[in-house]
């Protein structure tokens, strides 16, 4: 194989191909619709997170949500955007979530059980939904 300047031709011809593969890509991009972009963006930013930890405790609580309550959720994000609240107590029937709302983010959440004789803490404002 030749090499130039310590660099082989197989090198910079790989170079070359990713580059011209990466240009296609950006040209693709730049063709889409703004519309259909910011629409992407939006929905993709509407849609609510459980983070690591919420999972953790969705598991072990042994909590169900239904297709409802994930709607009565996401009623509850807007409603604590809407007032300016940063990280919310989001009550959906016997459930209740910690949640960052500038995220969309669920941090944890409690059963009926873990309700009785607790503090929550870091909130600025409850959302009973």
């Amino acid at each position: 194989m030749i090499t130039v300047n310590n660099i082989k031709i197989k090198q910079l011809e790989n170079q070359i191909i990713n580059s011209s593969q990466n240009n296609r890509k950006m040209n693709n991009i730049s063709n889409k619709n703004f519309k259909d972009i910011l629409e992407k963006t939006q929905n993709k930013n509407n849609e609510i997170k459980f983070s690591k930890h919420a999972i953790s405790r969705i598991d072990t609580r042994n909590i169900k949500l239904s297709e409802d309550e994930l709607e009565q959720l996401k009623i509850g994000f807007n409603k604590a955007e809407e007032k300016g609240i940063k990280d919310a107590l989001i009550f959906v029937g016997d459930k209740a979530f910690i949640a960052s709302i500038k995220n969309k983010t669920i941090i944890t959440t409690f059963n009926k059980a873990q309700l009785k004789n607790n503090v929550f803490t870091n909130i600025d404002g409850a959302v009973i939904v």
